[in-house]
Formats: structure tokens, sequence, C-alpha cells
């Protein structure tokens, strides 16, 4: 198999058994039991269908497990691309007094900026400035969720991988991680990055998710990766359609399965038509 193969196959390991894994559980170790449901919360009982309550209890066990599943995705792609990959890799360094100080500064600004003096986020600008600041410098460790250095020249690569619609918090401490790692002296990484897995609006320039806009341009911020820009880089061009084909194909047998095994109906006619893009 050639490089691309290797990461389709890989890809398809990793969520198959995550899914075998949700499917265990809901028919296994934990399924809906409906007396249970109709004991516990009577009144909900009472004014709505067992049935969307049952999807309530797949979703919860789906949701959590698939969280950790990204940094997963990315680690053995990265595997096969790169040669080396860590999740939860903690980069310690250090950090000159004053680009601490201005660190904070540009997040204070971008947060607390209203009306006509609202701060608007620059990538660029705000590394700049930051990098130029002086002064003694302090230790500082930043546990990056994705760590990569390439096997044959050396370069490494950090990651904050978050879910494609993360909330504002998420975002802040993600921009200051990266600010951190762009800071230290000695380089510790050559290119650090906010990344999105997917894009639920298509184009990079559609993206519209209110909250990491604040923090940065989604659309132009050279520090930013949606979708296709994330994989291809980390695992080479290809890699994003790849990753498309696997869980659309894997998609099809899965939703099938729910329907029957766990819902307890047939699928309608058009249950496999939904493509992820």
């Amino acid at each position: 198999m050639d490089k691309q193969q290797r990461i389709a196959q890989a890809i398809k390991d990793v969520i198959s058994k995550m899914m075998d894994r949700v499917m265990d559980r809901v028919l296994i170790t934990d399924p809906f039991i409906k007396e249970n449901h109709r004991a516990n919360k009577p009144l909900y009982a009472a004014l709505v269908p067992d049935e969307i309550f049952k999807g309530s209890h797949f979703e919860r066990r789906f949701v959590t497990p698939f969280g950790l599943v990204w940094e997963k995705l990315a680690q053995v792609v990265a595997l096969e691309a790169h040669g080396n990959c860590q999740m939860g890799h903690t980069i310690s360094g250090t950090v000159a007094q004053e680009s601490l100080r201005r660190i904070q500064e540009v997040l204070n600004k971008l947060e607390h900026s209203k009306g006509k003096n609202k701060v608007k986020p620059n990538w660029n600008e705000e590394l700049q400035y930051i990098q130029e600041g002086g002064g003694n410098q302090i230790p500082v460790s930043v546990v990056c969720d994705i760590f990569i250095q390439n096997e044959e020249n050396g370069k490494r690569y950090a990651f904050e991988l978050k879910a494609p619609l993360p909330n504002s918090d998420q975002t802040k401490v993600s921009k200051e991680k990266l600010f951190k790692l762009l800071a230290m002296e000695p380089k510790l990484v050559d290119y650090a990055y906010f990344a999105l897995p997917y894009n639920p609006y298509g184009q990079k320039e559609d993206y519209k998710w209110d909250f990491p806009m604040r923090w940065f341009n989604m659309h132009e911020d050279e520090s930013v990766l949606i979708g296709d820009e994330f994989w291809d880089l980390i695992g080479g061009e290809g890699t994003y359609n790849n990753f498309i084909q696997e869980v659309n194909s894997l998609g099809k047998d899965y939703r099938e399965r729910i329907y029957r095994e766990f819902l307890g109906i047939e699928p309608p006619p058009d249950f496999d038509e939904y493509l992820l893009k």
C-alpha cells in the first residue's frame, strides 16, 4: 500500500473501533430500558414518546468518546506522513517577561473592547508585537493537543485541535498557548496552529461560528486551519478526501445498524443519502 492507502486504512480503523465500542455500550452494557426511564422520569414519559429519549441516550454515549477521536485520527495520519506524532505533548521553554505581559494585553483587548473601539483579531500583527517584547526569561510550559516532528526535515508542528464549533473560552486558551509557543526562546516549535477538523459551513470563507471569530480572523489568519488545510498539512495532499470517503463509507453501515439494532425499525429509503462533504 502507498502512503495514502495506509492513511485511509488507519482512519477507517480508528473510527470503526470507536463506533463498535459505542454500539456495544448502547446494545449490551448500557442499553436504554424504557421501564427505568418511565420510573425515573414519569412526567417526561407521560408527555414525550420513549423513542425521543432513546435517541438522546445514544447521543450522550456517542458524543463524549468522539471528542477524543479527532486527536487519535490526527495522530495515526501524522505518524504515516511524518513518522512522529504525540497527543497531549508538553513543551517547556522560556518566554520574555514583556512578551508574557503583551500576550495578556492582546487577549484582554480582544475580550473587552466594544463598540467603535472594538479590536479585531490580526494574527500577524499580534504575534510580531508579542515577539518583540523583552525582559527576563520566564519558564513556561504548554500542553498542545498534537505535536508533530517530521523525521526527515526536523520541522516541528504544534496544534490546538478543537471540534468544528468551539466555545469562546476554549478558543481563548488555545490562542494563548499558540502565542506562548511561538514566543519561546530558543524556538521549540516551527509552526503552531488552531485547527478545526472540518467545516460545517462548507468553504473557509463561509465559516461563521461567532465564538472563535472573537479571537481569530477565521477566514484569513495563517494560524487557522480548517478541514482540508489541516488534514492535507499533516498527511499530505489527498488526506482530507480519504477522511471524507472513509467517514461516508462507514456511515452507511453504522446508520443502518443503528436503525435496525438500536431503534428497532427499518431504515427509511433515504437513510444513506446524507454525506459529509
